[in-house]
């Protein structure tokens, strides 16, 4: 593929010799899942966000189920949650055994309008996830306001905002806390699944610290009971492995470069785009841009022709939330989130990453601009 949506094969070459070390110092330790390395990461983690606490986990999805069960969410409490999100935001409620309530996007941005909120939120709603998507924050003003108003626990799905941040607070710690995914395509990825739990709270913390080990805080089985003791709720297997924290340390190190070179190619593909008819709308106010979403018009006969044009895309997401089959009991229709489903029918992710170059997104721009240019 010409441009391929993701590749870090050149980066990762650039760094194999720190990561390299990273590496033979976790086959030196012989610890290879939850051992020192995990704890050199979560300490490097809490330095860059500014987080008392850093938790590694095995995935950005265990990190909000966790989270939500350090929290104290109990069966059958609610979450409201926006409908316009990767699903693992409201599969984590369940999971967690809670149940979800959908709330609409902003008619301007992606993240959930506060005004939502304070329609759905009922008598048996606790919290409030808003989801830091993209390229910017949610409305945390907003959502700050409203919660705090209706008594509602903030927990942020901050699974793609790692670097991003508001009058210098990183994104996750707004609330009670917030989560850090590590899945490969994300501004800092493993090579295979890992997550985070950044939290300001020490309760939280420690419980999230004993869930992910079968709810135990230490590390043999033979000091420690199955259970929790901070929640009295059985514990998982969720611990992160050491080469991936090698991975992740490596790549830590230039995440500041990395966001940099991302800015620069996004700005690139906006002056490029902007005013070019097709396009609906472009991003804006980036604080972080981990994926470049534009909104097009016919986009799924625009995704078809840049992947003949050797260009890759991805669709975020073709279904919202609400309509998803495995929430049909909650009985929503089309309609009832139009903002949510107005996004799920015109974005498209074009290629965004630090191994691009400015000829890379030239080439995009130029097979988006053919295709509107033969539209009658």
């Amino acid at each position: 593929m010409a441009v391929p949506f993701f590749t870090q094969a050149v980066s990762f070459d650039r760094r194999w010799p720190v990561t390299r070390q990273h590496i033979v110092e976790v086959m030196d330790n012989g610890k290879y899942s939850h051992g020192r390395k995990v704890v050199e990461l979560e300490n490097a983690l809490a330095a860059y966000t500014g987080s008392l606490f850093a938790v590694g986990v095995n995935s950005g999805t265990d990190a909000l189920v966790l989270l939500l069960r350090a929290c104290g969410l109990r069966p059958g409490d609610e979450v409201v949650v926006p409908a316009f999100s990767f699903i693992a935001t409201a599969s984590s409620v369940v999971l967690a055994s809670g149940r979800p309530v959908f709330a609409d996007i902003e008619a301007d941005g992606y993240g959930i309008d506060p005004a939502s909120i304070e329609a759905v939120a009922g008598e048996r709603t606790r919290f409030v996830m808003p989801v830091h998507l993209f390229h910017r924050l949610a409305d945390l003003t907003g959502v700050l306001e409203v919660s705090g108003r209706l008594g509602l626990t903030v927990v942020e799905d901050s699974a793609e905002a790692i670097g991003m941040r508001h009058d210098g607070v990183h994104a996750g710690l707004f609330g009670a806390g917030g989560v850090l995914s590590f899945f490969p395509t994300k501004t800092l990825g493993a090579l295979g699944d890992a997550g985070a739990v950044i939290t300001n709270d020490e309760r939280i913390a420690e419980t999230v610290g004993a869930l992910r080990h079968h709810g135990r805080f230490g590390r043999t089985i033979d000091h420690f009971p199955g259970i929790s003791t901070a929640t009295g709720m059985p514990g998982v297997n969720s611990k992160m492995d050491d080469i991936q924290a090698a991975v992740l340390l490596a790549k830590l190190s230039t995440l500041d470069d990395d966001i940099a070179r991302r800015a620069e190619l996004a700005a690139r593909y906006t002056s490029l785009l902007k005013d070019l008819p097709g396009i609906r709308k472009l991003p804006r106010d980036g604080v972080v841009y981990y994926v470049y979403v534009i909104e097009a018009d016919e986009r799924d006969g625009l995704a078809t022709h840049l992947a003949a044009c050797g260009v890759g895309t991805e669709i975020y997401y073709p279904v919202p939330l609400h309509l998803q089959p495995c929430f049909a009991d909650l009985g929503h229709v089309p309609g009832d989130f139009p903002n949510a489903e107005a996004a799920c029918k015109y974005t498209l992710a074009l290629p965004l990453y630090p191994d691009m170059s400015t000829s890379d997104v030239d080439r995009v721009c130029e097979a988006i601009r053919a295709y509107y240019a033969g539209r009658p």
